[in-house]
């Protein structure tokens, strides 16, 4: 198996089958290499999950996993954890980003050229339909993670990602998050541990039915921006210490 895809659910009923229908005939259409659609069901308790195995019993190559515990970071963990395929990949059920950025998202990875390969909606050439609140907080939120952590991806929200099988069981046991700031944390770890990060510009159009809350969002991925900054200076502190007590001993 070349690519699995995750889409992670939690009371889609609305648009699931749409979505799930669409990236099918697209994957079909458009991929010459074998793939799978994954639909993670993180807890949902409307009909989400009869709409998710009628799916998968019905469309080639879909199939449904059901996980009693809410959250995307734990929804992906549990579907990456026990896939076979060589690149591992997810998509948000909206469908908001383009599709046609799918297949150079993937390439890098399939090739061995990159590590992790992440959608931009911040590029010079994406195009971007959204409300100026959402627009204002995510820009707001990029902007911190570049100051604070001195990263060099651009955008760290775009549910758009994908990562090579052994690179993502070498990161994921580092993940702490479990929720939306799963993505951030694992962008993070991989930039600091030296693996290649390709980004590419996507054409994204908000879903002006999400039910995410924004607002709350951001507010839990700062905190998790603190956890892990604090991590990292502790760690900091506590090696240069090691090194100092070594140098003064020889």
């Amino acid at each position: 198996m070349a690519l699995e895809i995750i889409v992670p659910v939690f009371n889609e009923s609305a648009i699931l089958e749409r979505s799930i229908l669409r990236l099918a005939d697209y994957l079909s259409r458009e991929l010459l290499y074998s793939w799978k659609i994954t639909i993670a069901d993180n807890a949902s308790t409307d009909a989400t999950g009869s709409i998710g195995r009628e799916l998968a019993d019905e469309v080639p190559n879909v199939s449904y996993r059901r996980l009693e515990t809410k959250g995307r970071g734990f929804a992906l963990r549990d579907a990456w954890t026990s896939s076979e395929a060589k690149v591992l990949a997810y998509v948000d059920v909206d469908l908001s980003t383009d599709l046609a950025a799918l297949p150079p998202l993937i390439a890098p990875l399939l090739s061995g050229h990159s590590d992790v390969s992440i959608g931009t909606r911040l590029g010079r050439t994406s195009r971007v339909v959204r409300g100026p609140k959402r627009e204002f907080i995510s820009r707001s939120y990029n902007l911190i993670l570049k100051r604070t952590m001195q990263v060099q991806f651009s955008d760290a929200q775009c549910g758009f990602k994908a990562v090579r099988a052994e690179v993502a069981h070498r990161l994921l046991p580092y993940v702490e998050d479990n929720c939306w700031f799963f993505d951030t944390e694992l962008l993070i770890l991989a930039e600091r541990a030296g693996l290649r990060i390709h980004e590419i510009p996507v054409d994204w159009i908000d879903d002006p039915d999400s039910r995410v809350d924004i607002r709350q969002t951001a507010m839990d991925d700062l905190r998790g921006l603190v956890r892990v900054a604090s991590s990292m200076v502790k760690e900091e502190f506590l090696w240069r210490r090691y090194t100092r007590s070594w140098d003064e001993d020889l």
